[in-house]
């Protein structure tokens, strides 16, 4: 398997990044992550096309507020290691790498916090380890079971026409707010070649768009075991994300799980919610924690 490894200067003095690399083994792959704070643990999923840097905002908030906070880059992204053959990248795969890296770092009591591809792989670490969950936060995602919105086949489209993808490009596409170059360039260091994307040219790929489709049968399993989920959970949702339309995203979810009642709304932002507002969902986190 060839396997591309991103060089560590592309990560020399991000601004905002000031977490040392922690790495283990799955797969055969070199797996980065954050782990920092004490106490009971948060988990961070991201998404695409994104890496554990999207959470920047929210980690020290998180970890000064008593928690400990880990967020793990998926294969292909970020400082993990990144087969370049796109065929390697399968949901399945990529849950498998989420189960054994939160069983190596001994994650229990946990908060799961999803957004984007984060929620399909995040929820259904979830509800596998419900045991080993004591509450999920849930933004920006769904569980793709054969029906996705139009925005989400514009962009499944375009990732399919251009897999040597902008990627910082992209992330500034999908926020509310300006973001910097420096910020851009922070995005694009995992991927300098074309190979290095495979990763994340994949994953808008491998979201089943009908119900035969590969995944699609899991994540209704996923669904169905949400529709019985009894611990809490919190909604929140951005005002202005054309791939999970605010409210319905949202709503569905609402509709779904028997614990939750409300979204909170996250305005001023886009898909990538946690660059446009990250402080400000911390907040919100911490509060609901709290109460």
């Amino acid at each position: 398997m060839d396997v591309y490894r991103t060089p560590d200067e592309r990560f020399a003095d991000l601004p905002g990044w000031h977490h040392e690399p922690r790495y283990l083994e799955s797969e055969g792959l070199r797996i980065h992550h954050v782990d920092v704070g004490s106490g009971d643990p948060i988990v961070l999923f991201h998404g695409e096309p994104t890496w554990s840097y999207l959470y920047r905002k929210m980690i020290g908030p998180l970890a000064d507020a008593g928690n400990r906070v880990i967020a793990y880059d998926h294969a292909g992204f970020g400082r993990s290691d990144k087969p370049t053959d796109r065929d390697w990248y399968s949901y399945d795969r990529h849950s498998a790498i989420a189960d054994d890296v939160l069983d190596q770092l001994q994650v229990t009591k946990a908060t799961v916090v999803v957004q984007d591809w984060g929620g399909p792989i995040g929820l259904r670490w979830a509800v596998e380890h419900a045991d080993r969950v004591d509450r999920i936060v849930i933004m920006n995602t769904g569980l793709f079971t054969g029906r996705v919105s139009r925005g989400f086949l514009a962009w499944r489209d375009f990732a399919e026409k251009n897999p040597d993808l902008p990627v910082g490009t992209i992330v500034g596409g999908g926020t509310a707010t300006d973001v910097p170059a420096d910020v851009i360039a922070a995005y694009d260091a995992p991927f300098p070649t074309a190979g290095s994307k495979a990763g994340a040219a994949q994953f808008p790929l491998i979201v089943p768009v009908d119900e035969s489709a590969a995944g699609a049968a899991v994540m209704a399993r996923v669904a169905d075991e949400l529709s019985r989920w009894n611990k809490p959970a919190l909604l929140a949702f951005s005002d202005s994300d054309p791939v999970f339309p605010h409210p319905r995203s949202g709503q569905a979810f609402i509709d779904l799980m028997p614990t939750v009642d409300d979204q909170v709304t996250i305005t001023g932002a886009a898909h990538f919610l946690q660059e446009d507002r990250g402080e400000h969902i911390a907040d919100e986190i911490i509060a609901w924690m709290g109460s």
